[in-house]
């Protein structure tokens, strides 16, 4: 009777709790399947600086050609231009030059004109026939004659001189436009190496701080990698990554890293890169450790769109959609890392069952009460994320794509 008592008694505690618990496992389904399956695309701030650097390398070689082409065309008119110049003067003197003769014949021919008129007036008169007057007859004649003849040889000189000018004044018109069109040209080459100039300190600029940029992802990754690797949850091939460093510093010390074959996009290649060690995850789902979010920086190996060097992203980066969010452990586990570093402020590594650890870098800060050795659950809260929360997955030394482990 008593025992039936205790039955009646917990059957509706044990129900309750039964009841909780399948409202809370559909409550947790619907926020999993509510999460985008899209993800945005690979490293957005390190592919639009690629594209906006590429971008202006373009620009940059347009106007480079542009220059040539122009600087090709000048350099086949800077003989001529100052021949040009000089030819110019010249004929612009001998303009007035002919100017002046010309005007000079007008007079000489007015005149001889005026003569032949006078001299064929007087012959017109009537004179006695005595000797003098034959004489005379015969000598105004003669100038007539002559001044005939000067008045014809004048004006074929008058027309000469007029065709010579008008010529002279053609040819000084089409230089000017010459002259004109090359000082035009050299304006605008002017112009546009300035704005060459503004464009390439633009670029360098741009330059430096993508450099900066890529060199603090790569720095960020180097140190997780050292963090794992101190832990013994990875093993770094020291051959390779001394090769890869190498690698590196070249692209890095590369005066003419630029390309615009490249495409303004990050490219992925495959699955592994180098001493990288990958396998396919085929565990239970999970959650994911922060909602809502978005990816910024997908799992997996890419190439630089600038450096040409290839990088393996171990790691994705969730950037969390409210501030100061919380972030929770994936499964059941132990903490054995929980500190600050200089380059990824906090991290905290959890270890699971099957040899499996989950890492959660770049926390801005780790939950009071987690330490190293603590037992968590599912869910647990272990800190918080105001950036972006870098998180990795690893098993048994292999690096599994962390977006696997979501519904």
């Amino acid at each position: 009777m008593r025992e039936l008592f205790f039955v009646i008694f917990l059957l509706p505690i044990y129900l309750f709790a039964r009841g909780d618990i399948d409202t809370q496992i559909e409550n947790a389904s619907n926020e999993i399947n509510s999460f985008s399956k899209t993800y945005s695309s690979i490293n957005k701030k390190m592919a639009q600086n690629a594209k906006a650097i590429l971008k202006q390398k373009k620009a940059i070689l347009k106007q480079q050609k542009y220059l040539q082409d122009l600087q090709l065309e000048l350099k086949q008119k800077e003989i001529s231009y100052d021949n040009n110049t000089k030819q110019l003067k010249v004929l612009k003197s001998q303009q007035q030059k002919l100017a002046k003769i010309q005007n000079k014949i007008e007079q000489e021919l007015i005149f001889e004109i005026a003569q032949s008129v006078s001299i064929s007036v007087v012959l017109n008169e009537k004179h006695i026939g005595n000797a003098d007057s034959l004489i005379e007859f015969e000598v105004l004649q003669s100038m007539l004659k002559s001044s005939r003849k000067k008045a014809q040889e004048l004006n074929s000189v008058f027309y000469k001189n007029s065709k010579q000018i008008d010529t002279l004044n053609i040819s000084a018109s089409s230089l000017e436009v010459a002259i004109s069109n090359i000082d035009s040209k050299r304006k605008k080459l002017i112009a546009t190496q300035k704005k060459n100039k503004k464009a390439l300190k633009k670029l360098k600029l741009a330059k430096a701080s993508y450099k900066k940029e890529l060199k603090r992802i790569l720095s960020k990754q180097d140190t997780l990698k050292k963090t794992l690797a101190r832990l013994n949850i990875i093993k770094i091939d020291k051959a390779k990554k001394a090769k890869e460093e190498e690698q590196r510093r070249r692209a890095f010390a590369s005066k003419n890293t630029l390309n615009s074959r490249n495409m303004p996009k990050v490219k992925r290649h495959g699955s592994s890169y180098q001493a990288v060690k990958t396998k396919r995850y085929t565990g239970v789902k999970t959650i994911p450790p922060l909602k809502p979010y978005t990816i910024t920086k997908k799992y997996g190996t890419y190439t630089d769109p600038i450096y040409g060097i290839k990088i393996f992203n171990e790691s994705i980066s969730m950037k969390p959609k409210k501030a100061n969010a919380r972030v929770k452990t994936v499964f059941n586990g132990k903490v054995i890392y929980a500190d600050k570093t200089a380059v990824l402020k906090n991290i905290v590594i959890v270890e699971h069952a099957n040899g499996i650890h989950t890492i959660y870098a770049n926390l801005s800060q780790i939950s009071p009460n987690i330490r190293k050795g603590k037992k968590i659950k599912k869910g647990y809260t272990i800190g918080r994320v105001s950036d972006e929360l870098v998180f990795e997955v690893t098993q048994k030394s292999y690096h599994i794509n962390p977006i696997r482990l979501f519904r």
